[in-house]
């Protein structure tokens, strides 16, 4: 199963190939994608992105996780939620959105098992 790609992004909206939802904030995966609703664990854009925020993706079986940290890169990812990944024996890139959506699709046509959670405003 290959990851989806990332097929438009721009402010506050994100396109995935093959869906025809239109997300704010997205998580993908090999195989799939839905909405991240930070509602779910509380996320904030600081401390910023939780483990509990990443282990849907990590399930799925990735090798690499891309975290987009927002056009402005406002949303924080603290080393704790880094190192969660490295423990698990993910490798992770940490970005800008735009730049992180570029690395995402770039392993995805590699055929990399990669996996992203992307914030798509701030």
């Amino acid at each position: 199963m290959s990851s989806p790609e990332i097929a438009s992004l721009s402010w506050g909206q994100m396109k995935v190939k093959g869906c025809s939802t239109t997300y704010k904030d997205c998580k993908v995966w090999p195989g799939g994608s839905r909405t991240w609703d930070w509602r779910e664990t509380g996320t904030n854009h600081s401390p910023g992105v939780q483990p509990a925020d990443l282990e849907e993706v990590v399930k799925k079986g990735v090798k690499t996780v891309v975290i987009g940290r927002g056009m402005s890169e406002a949303l924080q990812v603290p080393p704790s939620t880094v190192d969660y990944l490295k423990k698990n024996g993910i490798d992770v890139l940490v970005l800008q959105t735009e730049k992180a959506v570029q690395e995402y699709n770039a392993l995805a046509a590699q055929g990399v098992k990669v996996g992203g959670v992307f914030h798509s405003t701030c």
